[in-house]
């Protein structure tokens, strides 16, 4: 499973989304890298919201739930 996720290019799946879409990436990241994941998603999925979580590192899920809850949140009640 990780050998097809890391040799698998998704580009071509990300230009089709045609869904509401929020973006999280944290800029402290060191293994996947803002430059070739959050961002490069961003800017292949039409209209999709970009989020920038400061000093966040890869599992920013745990370290930094209470904002990426919030992130979340208000990204469903915009839509």
């Amino acid at each position: 499973c990780i050998t097809a996720f890391g040799t698998t290019d998704f580009r071509g799946d990300l230009a089709k989304f045609d869904v509401p879409t929020l973006v999280v990436h944290g800029d402290a990241d060191r293994i996947v890298p803002i430059e070739t994941s959050g961002k490069l998603a961003h800017q292949l999925i039409k209209g999709s919201r970009y989020e920038v979580l400061k000093g966040a590192p890869h599992g920013f899920a745990a370290t930094h739930a209470e904002q990426l809850n919030r992130l979340m949140l208000d990204f469903l009640k915009s839509g």
